[in-house]
């Protein structure tokens, strides 16, 4: 953790799509008594969310659990239904879809960038954390690229620690 992120999970909530019904999850809820993997990325469908980032997790995530986690989640400023359709999309069975749609969790992180340039409005940074009964213990933050947000870099934190 940087000095300026806080180590608690953000009371937020955050929205899923599962088996075609809407979900409404408290945050402290998914983080709560469990070893959590979140990873956020900037938008669905985009290339390098759906070919590296997104892909990564789920195929990373036997060794995840193996190594104590219990749940894998993938975030974005989307919606309940894109994240879901996205998730169909890419073949994911194992990584949980959520949606930020009002993107309360990420702002409460300070993890939000402004690409309304590009035409995506508020969205989130791409970066992954460990959550441990709702504290974070490490987060990786990229600052440029897809360098540290990966599921190899946190297998290799979650081997070494």
């Amino acid at each position: 953790m940087t000095a300026n992120q806080p180590t608690n999970i953000p009371a937020a909530t955050l929205y899923q799509r599962v088996n075609g019904q809407n979900q409404v999850h408290a945050s402290q809820d998914l983080f709560s008594g469990q070893k959590v993997v979140l990873f956020a990325v900037p938008a669905a469908f985009t290339p390098t969310c759906s070919n590296k980032h997104l892909p990564g997790y789920e195929q990373a995530y036997a060794e995840l659990t193996a190594l104590g986690v219990d749940r894998v989640i993938c975030l974005s400023v989307n919606d309940g239904w894109v994240m879901d359709a996205w998730g169909q999309a890419v073949g994911v069975n194992k990584v949980q879809m959520m949606a930020d749609g009002n993107a309360e969790f990420t702002l409460a992180l300070g993890m939000h960038q402004d690409l309304s340039k590009s035409g995506f409005a508020t969205r989130s940074k791409r970066y992954s954390m460990l959550v441990i009964d709702g504290q974070i213990e490490k987060m990786f933050a990229e600052t440029s690229g897809f360098e540290v947000s990966d599921a190899q870099t946190m297998l290799e934190y979650l081997s070494n620690r």
